[in-house]
């Protein structure tokens, strides 16, 4: 895999080649997608991890906060495993590892010691984030904000949007990420700055 092409493929998405960042996804979608399968053990859940994966990837691409030092792919995959990470604490539950099962080398259970623990920091600039951020999302075309605020506030997968918005799954897709183009216009408007982890 090139890398020099990656950092090729950033600067024109960033430029606002819109085609440049699906070229990327679909170079590396397989890895990213079968590394999510590996932990969750469910496609649905896996295709809403791999959704929320590449939304903050082009919020910190668009945001600018990217740093490229040839190392896109070991980006994504760690924002993947976060928010794998995040997919379990939210629904306390954790992979079992039996003695049957084929046991992955990328299974390391000292990435899930811990992920309860929360302190009451994080907690109050997460609400801040969810504050400010519903006030920005109101600015959007009522359908985009309708699956925007089902998938982040309500922490809906894209089938069951589609079914509560009676549209299909790449309708509801296509809104999500109109109104994440439209979200980024609205930051830049409003000069606000942006820090995705």
């Amino acid at each position: 895999m090139n890398y020099e092409d990656d950092s090729l493929l950033i600067s024109s998405y960033q430029d606002g080649n819109e085609d440049a960042l699906q070229t990327l996804i679909e170079k590396y979608k397989g890895r990213i997608y079968s590394f999510i399968y590996s932990k969750v053990l469910d496609r649905d859940v896996t295709e809403d991890i791999f959704q929320d994966t590449f939304v903050k990837v082009i919020l910190t691409l668009k945001g600018g906060k990217y740093n490229d030092e040839g190392k896109f792919l070991p980006w994504v995959m760690r924002i993947a495993h976060n928010l794998t990470i995040d997919y379990f604490r939210l629904n306390k539950r954790f992979n079992v590892i039996h003695e049957s099962s084929n046991y992955s080398e990328d299974y390391n259970i000292f990435d899930y010691i811990g992920v309860m623990d929360e302190c009451s920091e994080t907690k109050i600039i997460k609400d801040q984030i969810d504050c400010d951020l519903k006030k920005l999302v109101k600015q959007l075309p009522d359908d985009q904000r309708e699956v925007l605020e089902l998938r982040i506030f309500k922490d809906l997968s894209f089938k069951e949007i589609a079914e509560e918005t009676d549209v299909s799954i790449n309708t509801a897709l296509g809104r999500m990420r109109y109104a994440l183009i439209n979200l980024r216009k609205v930051i830049e408007n409003n000069n606000i700055i942006l820090t995705v982890d």
